[in-house]
């Protein structure tokens, strides 16, 4: 197979599909192929082509512009199924982000920030990754770059969850309006890790509660990722997922797979490696720019 001279998209590969006269058996070839390699996985796949199918039939319509405006419904009804809105209220609100290693944990939380410094909202970050000792160096130059200011560990190994407090404190303190609080990404054991994770819940939750639990997948790793993640949704009390390195034209599909598979909302997407480059996640923008 010749080399592709740009990047492969689902809007481009519709694109083409679409400028033919008329549905034909190519056409439902082509949008399975299509759809399956945007990453949507198999079942989904079959149940949106199944829908079309019946929609077509349903309308008799031949016309492929007709089978687009189709697809783009049925996929956003589906993004549209959870709710995407960050619930942010309370002040402090406290928002705890939660991953395994590798997934860009850090880079997210700097560019969590911007985007709420952005909103003009007041942002402090805890380093609670007291495990990895670059860790607390990494975070604190992506708070900086995303106008957050930073508590530390105030020594090596310091217990994570007394990090937290101390994060919660100082944005009671000076108030500020959301904290952000890092958390170790692996431990020697996954019980280790929850039982960490729910030491630092209990620690917060005597001062205020937890806004948010925001769990970060990277999106290049598809399925897999979520399977790594299976011990955060099942324990950590998940209440978003943040999709990471997503090329949305091409890896779109991951986000309604993971929705669906695990049933908590996306919140946030990550599209590039620029402080910018998150985002709150719209339904209707994203299906308008995944499908074009």
């Amino acid at each position: 197979m010749a080399e592709r001279s740009t990047p492969w998209s689902l809007g481009g590969a519709l694109r083409g599909m679409f400028a033919k006269k008329t549905i034909d058996d190519d056409t439902w070839e082509d949008l399975e192929d299509a759809l399956i390699s945007a990453d949507f996985g198999p079942d989904i796949t079959d149940s949106v082509i199944s829908q079309l199918r019946a929609n077509v039939d349903k309308y008799k319509t031949t016309d492929p512009a007709d089978l687009k405006r189709m697809l783009r419904e049925s996929l956003e009804e589906r993004f549209a199924a959870y709710d995407p809105t960050l619930t942010l209220s309370a002040r402090p609100a406290v928002v705890l982000v939660v991953g395994v290693n590798g997934v860009g944990k850090t880079t997210t939380i700097g560019k969590f920030a911007r985007f709420l410094v952005g909103h003009g909202r007041t942002v402090v970050v805890g380093a609670a990754d007291t495990f990895r000792a670059a860790a607390v160096e990494q975070l604190a130059t992506w708070a900086e770059r995303g106008g957050a200011q930073i508590v530390r560990p105030q020594m090596e190994r310091q217990d994570p969850a007394s990090v937290a407090f101390q994060t919660v404190e100082f944005a009671t303190r000076e108030g500020i309006e959301i904290c952000i609080i890092d958390t170790a990404g692996r431990l020697q054991t996954k019980s280790g890790l929850m039982d960490e994770l729910g030491k630092i819940r209990r620690v917060i939750e005597k001062q205020t509660e937890i806004a948010e639990v925001l769990l970060v997948l990277d999106a290049t790793t598809g399925q897999n990722g979520v399977a790594q993640a299976e011990a955060f949704i099942q324990h950590a009390g998940v209440t978003g997922l943040v999709i990471s390195k997503l090329d949305g034209s091409a890896k779109g599909g991951f986000v309604l797979a993971v929705q669906e598979r695990t049933g908590i909302p996306i919140k946030l997407v990550g599209q590039g490696e620029g402080i910018n480059d998150l985002t709150g996640f719209t339904p209707h923008v994203f299906v308008a720019n995944l499908v074009g």
